[in-house]
């Protein structure tokens, strides 16, 4: 008898001739064959198993209905026939399954290529297991379809028909029986025109999708760039701190031995002035100690002209000098910490005027280009075409109401305005008497007077009769070394940082820190009135920013 193991690990083409010799059900080489009552042959494991999920019982080739579960008989000269040609039976290569393809729900063993799907059976088959849908009348009026996997999920759940259209109102596949009921009088197209128009948006979505990754690509790589500029300031700055910082140590432990030499010094000298002192005072007490020896010696002399004469030879006393007039001098330390610091002082100075030149190299990189809004400017202004100068012309022109516009106030704002990072920008303050600059909020008050400090939108600086000053709830009055010619303004809005610097001098002014920005801030400008302190005429100018080396 054929090894029914064997012949399912190898599908089966039947061989012209040997037709009958395989079940309807499994499609395989019959296994114990037995007949029903209307002459089909199975396996007698396959019709046991299909009838006990039936309700009612029939025959799955013709579906003829029987009353009673029919008592199945072995064929003996049909069981005959199969062991003597089963054997003679050969195997004919079919191609298996590639990725993508869709395989036979049938094929037991090695997955074989499907070459039709069954939307009756909802089963698709390779061309062995096809065979029977060919040649059975019953399974010939079955509905085949080229290839096609989840064959349920393509089938209507209402009408247990194929989805072959789309509706295009409500944006679902449907079978032809829909068309006809739910979705009657909707639009409906084939699967396949739906597909063209949404193969066509898939291209642009994913265009657009890919634009989105370039995009955030770009973002990756200039936060990696950021980042780099960050770390490399920071070593920058690290290395102007070593430098500075190593020079100070250096000088404080020059300090610290030079005064621990000094005082060694002081201390040497007032040890060798005790010294010699105690030397002193040793001599006096032997030269003491020999005269009262002799002294005691002739006072038990006991001949009087023995004493006479030895009292005359008695040496003169030792010379002797007034101790109570001599002291120790402990040495003078006052004044010998302080020239200490001193010098360190000076040594700390000229460090500290390095800084403020690499800080300024370090800021100028935030330049920006700024240039002065006619819209916003005082009506007395006057403002040069390239929007870079502006001097008070001492006439109020008559110009249309704007919002924007100052009428109280003499100032002008740029047309730009910054609402994160760092910027910084230059303005030329040389020949005048009288100046106001630096950054306010968008938000202030531009019709009416009002106090120019942080608290109401104010960061500037101002230079008048009085002199120069940060405009705080008090003025605050800033040291002036020389004429200021040009200033520079640095804001980190992050950070909340607003400072000015001397650039000519390449000194830091001063600075507003731990500010809270929420708005856009404007560089403001304000040339003061022309007739102030007898001719404040000059521009104040927004210069480009010359990095020196």
């Amino acid at each position: 008898m054929t090894d029914r193991n064997n012949i399912k690990e190898w599908p089966l083409l039947t061989p012209p001739g040997l037709e009958n010799f395989s079940c309807s059900i499994c499609l395989d080489v019959f296994s114990s064959p037995v007949s029903t009552p209307c002459g089909h042959n199975f396996c007698k494991t396959c019709i046991n198993k299909f009838w006990d999920e039936q309700v009612k019982y029939k025959c799955p080739v013709c579906n003829e209905l029987f009353n009673t579960r029919p008592d199945l008989r072995v064929n003996i000269l049909f069981s005959e026939m199969v062991d003597r040609f089963g054997t003679s039976v050969r195997v004919k290569e079919q191609p298996c399954v590639e990725p993508a393809e869709v395989s036979c729900d049938v094929c037991t063993g090695t997955q074989l290529k499907a070459v039709k799907s069954c939307l009756v059976c909802l089963i698709s088959y390779c061309q062995t297991h096809l065979e029977p849908h060919q040649r059975v009348a019953g399974l010939k009026k079955h509905r085949l379809v080229e290839p096609m996997d989840r064959l349920e999920d393509r089938m209507c759940k209402k009408h247990d028909r194929l989805l072959e259209l789309f509706c295009q109102t409500e944006q679902v596949c449907v079978c032809p029986f829909c068309t006809e009921t739910d979705h009657k009088s909707h639009p409906v197209i084939p699967l396949k025109e739906e597909y063209e128009v949404k193969t066509a948006q898939l291209g642009k979505i994913e265009a657009e999708v890919k634009q989105l990754i370039q995009e955030r690509q770009r973002n990756i790589q200039e936060i990696k760039d950021t980042v780099k500029r960050i770390k490399a300031d920071a070593d920058e700055e690290i290395a102007d701190s070593v430098q500075v910082l190593t020079a100070l140590m250096c000088c404080i432990e020059k300090c610290q031995d030079d005064f621990n030499q000094m005082v060694k010094e002081k201390l040497k000298s007032a040890e060798k002035q005790a010294d010699d002192l105690i030397k002193g005072l040793e001599q006096e007490i032997e030269d003491l100690i020999n005269r009262n020896s002799e002294v005691k010696q002739l006072s038990h002399t006991k001949d009087h002209l023995h004493f006479l004469q030895a009292f005359r030879s008695l040496k003169d006393p030792p010379h002797t000098r007034e101790w109570m007039t001599m002291e120790v001098r402990p040495p003078s330390y006052v004044g010998t910490l302080r020239r200490s610091l001193d010098q360190l002082e000076v040594t700390l100075n000229m460090e500290m005027k390095k800084l403020p030149d690499a800080e300024l190299k370090r800021v100028q990189q935030y330049e920006v280009d700024v240039t002065l809004d006619p819209d916003t400017a005082h009506p007395t202004f006057s403002l040069s075409e390239d929007g870079k100068q502006v001097h008070d012309g001492g006439v109020v022109k008559k110009l249309p109401k704007n919002s924007k516009r100052f009428t109280l106030c003499i100032f002008v704002l740029t047309r730009q305005s910054f609402s994160s990072g760092r910027f910084y920008f230059e303005v030329q303050v040389k020949d005048k008497t009288a100046w106001r600059l630096g950054v306010v909020r968008e938000s202030i008050d531009r019709k009416f007077q009002t106090i120019w400090t942080p608290k109401t939108g104010y960061w500037t600086l101002v230079y008048n009769k009085d002199g120069l000053l940060f405009s705080d709830e008090f003025d605050i009055l800033l040291p002036l070394r020389a004429e200021i010619q040009k200033v520079g303004v640095f804001v980190d809005y992050d950070e909340g940082l607003v400072s000015f610097y001397d650039v000519e001098a390449r000194v830091h002014i001063c600075s507003a820190t731990g500010c809270t920005f929420t708005e856009p801030l404007y560089p403001i400008l304000s040339p003061g009135l022309s007739g102030y302190e007898g001719n404040n005429s000059s521009p104040l100018i927004i210069s480009p920013v010359n990095q020196t080396d």
